[in-house]
């Protein structure tokens, strides 16, 4: 048994409420079991109490033991001064405060149906790739879209975090915090760090600027990255170095120091080179870019506006100074579906929020138009009948198997709340 167990015992009420008393003998009545908020110090806030006909108002901390409270070191801390009542499953040993006074326990374990610790003991103790995997194709169709819905937006807050802090930082300038988190999803798993650090690295007033010029903003990028370092072959790997030389003195561009960027297992459409030219004659091509991803309100506008390839030096190359057969390297629809799941939505969620406008749900149905992803765990949910038909359930999903089943959140989801009450 795990705390966690307790906790929604407590939180939800799950025992027998009536006849109640401290293990010292003294009636006990809950009025209001208090708050669970998750955070350092006692388990539930505020909480209301009778005890021996007196009310009291305070904490509540839960342990599997009493003396549990002495293993995690509470009787020295002043966080718990305020706890009314220690709820346990086994009582073991007497609790007393910093000021010797003991504290009221109540031993839950004659209070709990048997029936559910069954439950929940074969939930949480299944050995399998998730513990519900083979509940999941009987679960109520109301409970898990309620729950999709849920795990969707909080992946969505989750990611639209970091967009929300880059903009306090750079005072709102919504088009460089634009630039950066493009870069960074162009860069993907392997370069998105570096390609992010790049991009942050340019002042966007200069990226507005140079971007006019195909070449220079290439230049830039290839620059900023350290792949224009050393000796090059090709006239148009030597005009680049010339090239960001120059803007390097015009524009008193600070050094910068990023880390290598990766080609290793990247198919060659991915490697870094096409990446970041995409990017550059994505910003050559669409002046005023942040207005036009926020105005857009179809995924035809989106896939429009990134319809853009690679330079033409990279029709003929993957990498400096390495002719290849002559190919058109477009960003793929797939590839755009990333931006737009991993950039796009988030931008425009976390925008709005900073307008103090609501569009959650004009961007579930981008997302519901868009195919869901295909990676290993998708997989594994559509093996066990879980309905994958858009990027919104894979969001939802990917949601689902990182932040609860990863932990053993069981308790804190809904479709284990739901195996619970069979």
């Amino acid at each position: 048994m795990k705390e966690d167990f307790l906790h929604h015992v407590w939180q939800f009420k799950k025992f027998a409420t009536q006849g109640l008393t401290t293990v010292q003998g003294e009636p006990v009545t809950i009025v209001n079991g208090g708050q669970y908020l998750q955070l350092a110090g006692p388990d539930f806030f505020n909480a209301q109490v009778v005890i021996g006909g007196q009310k009291w108002a305070g904490n509540v901390e839960i342990h599997i033991k009493s003396s549990d409270w002495y293993l995690h070191s509470h009787e020295r801390d002043t966080n718990y001064d305020n706890v009314i009542l220690h709820v346990v499953w086994e009582h073991d040993i007497e609790v007393m405060r910093r000021d010797n006074s003991e504290i009221p326990v109540l031993e839950l374990k004659h209070h709990v149906d048997p029936a559910l610790l069954v439950s929940y003991n074969a939930l949480a103790s299944s050995k399998t790739w998730i513990f519900c995997e083979r509940d999941l194709e009987t679960m109520d169709s109301f409970v898990v879209n309620n729950w999709k819905e849920r795990l969707f937006f909080e992946r969505l807050e989750r990611k639209a975090l970091p967009i929300l802090q880059l903009a306090a930082a750079t005072n709102a300038d919504w088009e460089a915090v634009l630039f950066c988190f493009l870069a960074k999803n162009f860069g993907l798993n392997t370069n998105g760090e570096v390609f992010y650090e790049v991009a942050k690295s340019l002042p966007f007033s200069i990226v507005r600027k140079e971007s006019f010029d195909a070449e220079n903003i290439e230049a830039l990028l290839f620059g900023r990255a350290g792949m224009l370092d050393g000796d090059h072959e090709d006239v148009y790997a030597k005009d680049l170095q010339g090239r960001y030389a120059y803007m390097v003195h015009k524009h008193r561009l600070e050094s910068v120091h990023v880390n290598s960027v990766e080609y290793f297992r990247h198919r060659p459409d991915n490697f870094p080179t096409i990446r970041l030219s995409q990017l550059g004659q994505l910003y050559h091509t669409s002046q005023n870019l942040f207005s036009k991803i926020i105005e857009a309100s179809t995924l035809a506008d989106l896939y429009s506006i990134f319809n853009v390839q690679a330079g033409s030096y990279w029709q003929t190359h993957y990498r400096f100074d390495k002719e290849s057969p002559k190919k058109r390297k477009p960003l793929s629809h797939s590839f755009i579906d990333l931006l737009i799941i991993n950039t796009v939505i988030p931008f425009k969620f976390a925008y709005g929020r900073s307008m103090g406008k609501e569009n959650g749900e004009e961007l579930v149905v981008l997302m519901q138009q868009i195919d869901a992803e295909k990676n290993a765990i998708i997989d594994k949910f559509k093996s066990f009948k879980m309905e994958t038909q858009s990027a919104y359930d894979s969001q939802s999903l990917l949601q689902l198997k990182n932040e609860y089943c990863n932990h053993k959140r069981c308790l804190q989801c809904a479709l284990g709340l739901e195996l619970l009450k069979r």
